[in-house]
């Protein structure tokens, strides 16, 4: 039975995207170990995984992920006070498919979209 998922993005340089998701969206690092090349981050009940991949051309990366919440206002007000940089095509709406969604850019163009039903 399938429980979890952890994706994993690719990263260029791993103290930039550590503090981005530490300092920009509130994630923390999960885990005790420092391995050489991979970074884990954990917030709530979520994990998103990096691998290093320092040729990475940010303009090439498709990397995406779609993240669910409960509290998608709160979250993204958390971001918007935060000075956290929104997707321009992605701002805080109610889409026709029937959920209400937001996306950022990473500093490596993974888009995180995160989405709640309403």
């Amino acid at each position: 039975m399938l429980t979890n998922i952890n994706p994993k993005l690719p990263m260029r340089d791993k103290n930039v995207t550590r503090e981005y998701y530490t300092n920009k969206l509130g994630f923390r690092l999960f885990g005790s170990a420092d391995f050489d090349g991979y970074l884990m981050m954990e917030k709530d009940q979520i994990q998103i995984h990096f691998f290093e991949f320092k040729e990475l051309d940010p303009k090439e990366n498709y990397g995406q992920v779609y993240i669910r919440t409960d509290q998608i206002e709160d979250f993204y007000n958390s971001l918007i006070a935060n000075k956290t940089s929104i997707h321009p095509n992605g701002p805080l709406e109610i889409k026709p498919w029937g959920q209400k969604e937001f996306a950022v850019l990473d500093p490596d163009n993974n888009l995180l979209t995160f989405g709640q039903s309403i």
